[in-house]
Protein backbone atom coordinates (compact mmCIF):
# COMPACT_ATOMS: atom_id res chain seq x y z
CA UNK A 1 0.00 0.00 0.00
CA UNK A 2 1.77 3.44 -1.12
CA UNK A 3 0.59 6.33 0.82
CA UNK A 4 -0.36 9.18 -1.23
CA UNK A 5 1.46 11.86 -2.97
CA UNK A 6 0.32 14.74 -0.76
CA UNK A 7 1.13 12.58 2.28
CA UNK A 8 4.93 12.07 0.84
CA UNK A 9 5.73 15.52 0.19
CA UNK A 10 4.01 17.21 3.50
CA UNK A 11 6.07 14.53 5.64
CA UNK A 12 9.25 15.21 3.89
CA UNK A 13 9.04 18.72 4.39
CA UNK A 14 7.72 18.57 8.13
CA UNK A 15 11.24 16.06 8.32
CA UNK A 16 13.34 18.79 6.98
CA UNK A 17 12.05 21.01 9.14
CA UNK A 18 12.20 18.95 12.57
CA UNK A 19 15.58 17.03 11.83
CA UNK A 20 16.92 21.42 11.88
CA UNK A 21 15.10 22.04 14.50
CA UNK A 22 16.59 19.16 16.37
CA UNK A 23 20.16 20.54 15.28
CA UNK A 24 19.20 23.83 16.40
CA UNK A 25 18.17 22.38 19.85
CA UNK A 26 21.51 20.41 20.08
CA UNK A 27 23.31 23.58 19.41
CA UNK A 28 21.52 25.47 21.85
CA UNK A 29 22.35 22.65 24.42
CA UNK A 30 26.23 23.39 23.81
CA UNK A 31 25.52 26.86 24.11
CA UNK A 32 23.28 26.44 27.53
CA UNK A 33 26.01 23.77 29.16
CA UNK A 34 29.08 26.51 28.21
CA UNK A 35 27.11 29.12 29.64
CA UNK A 36 26.96 27.01 33.06
CA UNK A 37 30.24 26.30 33.20
CA UNK A 38 31.30 29.59 32.78
CA UNK A 39 29.39 31.46 35.63
CA UNK A 40 30.19 28.08 38.22
CA UNK A 41 31.36 29.25 41.32
CA UNK A 42 33.63 26.13 41.91
CA UNK A 43 36.06 24.83 39.28
CA UNK A 44 35.09 22.05 36.64
CA UNK A 45 35.71 18.66 38.31
CA UNK A 46 35.64 16.93 35.03
CA UNK A 47 36.50 19.32 32.35
CA UNK A 48 37.69 16.47 29.33
CA UNK A 49 34.03 15.14 30.27
CA UNK A 50 32.12 18.73 29.22
CA UNK A 51 34.54 18.80 26.15
CA UNK A 52 33.17 15.25 25.32
CA UNK A 53 29.66 16.67 25.62
CA UNK A 54 30.67 19.57 23.23
CA UNK A 55 32.20 17.17 21.15
CA UNK A 56 29.08 14.26 20.80
CA UNK A 57 26.89 17.71 20.77
CA UNK A 58 28.36 18.88 17.86
CA UNK A 59 28.23 15.94 15.83
CA UNK A 60 24.86 15.21 16.12
CA UNK A 61 23.60 18.35 15.18
CA UNK A 62 25.93 18.27 12.33
CA UNK A 63 24.45 15.06 11.33
CA UNK A 64 21.24 15.46 11.91
CA UNK A 65 21.24 18.91 9.48
CA UNK A 66 22.85 16.67 7.05
CA UNK A 67 20.15 13.93 6.96
CA UNK A 68 17.67 17.12 6.54
CA UNK A 69 19.58 18.18 3.31
CA UNK A 70 19.42 14.34 2.25
CA UNK A 71 15.78 14.96 2.41
CA UNK A 72 15.56 18.03 0.38
CA UNK A 73 17.49 16.48 -2.43
CA UNK A 74 15.65 13.21 -2.11
CA UNK A 75 18.48 11.00 -1.47
CA UNK A 76 18.20 7.99 1.00
CA UNK A 77 20.95 8.29 2.56
CA UNK A 78 19.87 10.32 5.68
CA UNK A 79 16.56 8.40 7.15
CA UNK A 80 18.31 5.39 8.48
CA UNK A 81 20.48 8.29 10.72
CA UNK A 82 17.51 10.42 11.34
CA UNK A 83 15.44 7.74 12.38
CA UNK A 84 18.25 6.06 14.38
CA UNK A 85 18.76 9.16 15.79
CA UNK A 86 14.98 9.99 17.31
CA UNK A 87 14.81 6.38 18.30
CA UNK A 88 17.47 6.74 20.31
CA UNK A 89 16.04 10.20 21.70
CA UNK A 90 12.80 8.26 22.74
CA UNK A 91 14.68 6.24 25.19
CA UNK A 92 16.42 9.40 26.22
CA UNK A 93 12.86 10.93 26.77
CA UNK A 94 11.98 7.58 28.49
CA UNK A 95 14.99 7.63 31.11
CA UNK A 96 14.45 11.24 31.61
CA UNK A 97 10.64 10.46 32.37
CA UNK A 98 12.01 7.30 35.00
CA UNK A 99 13.89 10.22 36.54
CA UNK A 100 10.88 12.70 36.87
CA UNK A 101 12.13 15.18 34.56
CA UNK A 102 8.41 15.76 33.18
CA UNK A 103 9.57 19.05 31.84
CA UNK A 104 12.20 17.78 29.54
CA UNK A 105 11.13 14.32 28.98
CA UNK A 106 7.60 15.60 27.01
CA UNK A 107 8.90 17.91 24.62
CA UNK A 108 11.55 15.39 23.45
CA UNK A 109 9.51 12.02 23.47
CA UNK A 110 6.88 14.26 21.67
CA UNK A 111 9.55 15.69 19.33
CA UNK A 112 11.28 12.06 18.88
CA UNK A 113 7.96 10.46 17.89
CA UNK A 114 6.71 12.77 15.18
CA UNK A 115 10.26 13.52 13.78
CA UNK A 116 10.78 9.50 13.82
CA UNK A 117 7.30 9.44 12.04
CA UNK A 118 7.83 11.93 9.22
CA UNK A 119 11.13 10.40 8.23
CA UNK A 120 9.32 7.23 7.77
CA UNK A 121 6.75 8.78 5.84
CA UNK A 122 8.88 11.02 3.99
CA UNK A 123 10.99 9.06 1.72
CA UNK A 124 9.92 6.68 -1.02
CA UNK A 125 11.70 4.14 -2.83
Amino acid sequence: MAISDAVFEKSRKVAIQALRLESLVLLALILYLALLAAFRTKPLSAPLALAGDFIALALGAIGLFACSISYKNGKSWGRAPAVLANLIALGVAYFMLSGKFYIGAYPLGLLAIVTTAVCVLGYRE
